[in-house]
């Protein structure tokens, strides 16, 4: 058993005044999520009929959970956002490709325009060829999404990041950030950059990654969770790539 805090307690009323923001400011009239807010957005709809006599509503859709029971569109660093200025086209993608073997199936039958006779097709598919079928969903959706040109320089960006020894290539597709000489002459803390690079969720995150071994400058393990990136790091270059784990990264730009 865990206490509620007051948030959680009162979650249904700031939820509901929300929607009444929303209606006053931008004038939205329908509210939707999956069948777990349906109480939350009646109260939103209510209040606002109480308080303008607007007429507001809501539309919820059965709860999407992953085979394991979790709810759909977490991830260990937060919410998974659709504009590419919250989310990078590359970060969108590799959510997908992530998918757990049990969902995949199912959830390129949900999130794609792929026919069912194709979809069947792909779960035949065993072993190795698994992994194609999640390389098809995460391009599948994420065309769906950010336009299928998008697509060559995610592809790009993985073939020679994660495949090619020694990494290199193009970084286009990556989250970046811009830093300025003179913060970096006096160095910028490496846990802040995996935060504003979204690949952590928090400082506290940032620094269990480099203590966990998962924090890398290029293709350099940090080891300091206290350290900072210096001018010096960049030896003469633009740009520099900061890893979380395998399959994640960001760069950071000199300005």
């Amino acid at each position: 058993e865990a206490p509620f805090s007051f948030l959680e307690f009162n979650y249904m009323i700031l939820q509901a005044y929300d929607f009444l923001e929303l209606s006053r400011r931008y004038d939205a009239k329908l509210q939707l999520g999956g069948s777990d807010q349906w109480g939350n957005i009646i109260s939103g709809t209510e209040l606002g009929r109480r308080c303008d006599g607007t007429q507001l509503f809501g539309l919820t859709a059965p709860l999407i959970t992953t085979s394991d029971g979790k709810k759909m569109g977490k991830t260990a660093n937060g919410a998974v956002w659709l504009n590419a200025d919250r989310l990078s086209e590359y970060d969108y993608w590799q959510f997908w490709r992530n998918t757990s073997d049990d969902d995949v199936i199912r959830f390129t039958k949900l999130f794609t325009e792929l026919s069912l006779e194709e979809i069947e097709k792909m779960s035949e598919w065993k072993g190795a060829d698994i992994n194609k079928a999640k390389i098809i969903l995460a391009d599948e959706a994420t065309a769906l999404l950010h336009g299928r040109e998008c697509l060559k320089a995610i592809h790009e960006t993985i073939e020679n990041m994660f495949k090619k020894k020694g990494g290199g290539g193009s970084t286009d597709s990556l989250p970046r950030i811009f830093v300025s000489s003179d913060a970096l002459a006096d160095g910028v803390r490496f846990a802040d950059l995996f935060l504003d690079l979204k690949l952590a969720s928090s400082k506290k995150e940032a620094r269990r990654l480099i203590q966990g071994g998962g924090a890398r400058l290029g293709d350099e393990k940090i080891t300091d969770e206290t350290g900072s990136l210096t001018l010096d790091d960049f030896a003469g270059e633009k740009e520099i790539t900061l890893r979380a784990g395998k399959k994640r990264a960001g760069v950071v730009e000199i300005e």
